[in-house]
């Protein structure tokens, strides 16, 4: 009995030795996966201006609460939140029942006061002739006269009444002052609204700028109109050309920095108010630096990186700080040198080890 029990163990034993060589053995011949075509770049070293780095928020450089010239009942909202709207198109409409009236009583006012005039008219002409065949007095001809001139001015004061009713009909439509968003509601319908309420906050999306903090130090190298690189973390690190649109020469008491005004477009809508953003502004004089095309740049998480091509065909990943911008080009700082073959196409489906078949691409330098 014993010895049937050792047979089955031995034979057991010997299936799953058999099993476990069958799992673990490799096929003779086997190779790694095959060399991802990507096309590389040289490094270069070129004179660049220094960067600063600084954080900012995205804002608008108008940003409107619009109101009403006219005080009236609230009958129509043409534009609700996060509508786009159009310079001039309609944002709020009021009841216009109350002015019609009054345009329709003085109309009729000014169109009794025209026949009054006319006949004054009539009786002046008369008077003057009468006067002239000295059939009547001077006292009569000057009382002809101011009754022309009564009639004349009370058509003239019907007229601009009629006129101030025509303009306020056409300020029951309040109209957005610029093209922009609608970010606010402020009345509602059946509202009453007095005049110079606020009806909407309007934001104007095309037109804005990002606010950043400058040291002191490096107050005296900004000017106007210089260039500056922006980049939007949050929209998949987009990158925006810039401008100073302005230096403000007055610091913050505490920290001694001084605002600094950066004008960007928002052409496709994609940016947001309020987004954070870096912004990379050239300061001083021009340096010695390593270059890469800024499409070898690649985020990861909080790292820049950049993959670089060794001898024996395998690509690394080099952490670097991206400086300078130089039209396609950007500085970094980092284990890269001038000559290091980086790779600008291809980098989003690489990782270090990786067996790659390299093609040189061409940049035009700055």
């Amino acid at each position: 009995m014993q010895r049937a029990q050792t047979g089955r163990s031995i034979l057991l034993l010997g299936v799953l030795s058999l099993a476990v060589g069958f799992v673990f053995v490799q096929p003779i011949g086997a190779q790694g996966p095959p060399a991802v075509p990507v096309r590389y770049t040289e490094a270069r070293q070129h004179l660049v201006r220094r960067t600063m780095q600084l954080t900012g928020s995205v804002e608008s450089r108008r940003i409107s609460m619009v109101a009403s010239e006219v005080e009236g009942v609230v009958e129509a909202l043409e534009a609700r939140e996060g509508d786009r709207v159009q310079k001039g198109q309609a944002l709020v409409r009021l009841r216009r029942t109350n002015l019609h009236l009054r345009m329709q009583a003085v109309r009729g006012q000014l169109k009794e006061a025209e026949a009054r005039q006319s006949l004054a008219q009539t009786s002046m002409e008369r008077s003057q002739g009468l006067f002239d065949e000295k059939i009547i007095s001077q006292q009569q001809l000057d009382d002809a006269i101011s009754e022309l001139e009564a009639w004349q001015g009370r058509v003239e004061q019907l007229q601009a009444e009629v006129a101030r009713l025509e303009d306020d009909l056409s300020r029951t439509t309040v109209r957005a002052p610029f093209s922009g968003i609608v970010v606010r509601e402020l009345v509602a319908e059946g509202e009453w609204l007095d005049s110079g309420g606020d009806v909407v906050e309007l934001l104007d999306f095309e037109d804005l700028e990002v606010t950043v903090e400058v040291p002191e130090s490096s107050f005296s190298g900004l000017q106007a109109g210089g260039p500056a690189r922006v980049v939007i973390a949050s929209l998949n690190n987009l990158e925006i050309e810039g401008h100073v649109r302005a230096v403000v020469p007055r610091a913050d008491d505490r920290a001694r920095t001084f605002p600094v005004k950066i004008s960007i477009t928002n052409s496709n809508g994609r940016i947001a108010v309020g987004m954070l953003a870096r912004v990379f502004l050239p300061v001083g004089g021009p340096e010695d630096a390593v270059i890469v095309p800024k499409d070898a740049i690649v985020e990861q998480g909080n790292r820049t990186v950049v993959f670089r091509i060794g001898a024996e065909g395998a690509v690394e990943r080099v952490e670097v700080a991206a400086g300078s911008a130089a039209g396609v080009w950007i500085a970094v700082g980092g284990d890269i040198q001038p000559g290091d073959r980086i790779v600008t196409r291809g980098n989003e489906r690489i990782f270090p080890g990786q067996a790659v078949e390299a093609e040189m691409m061409e940049y035009e330098l700055p």
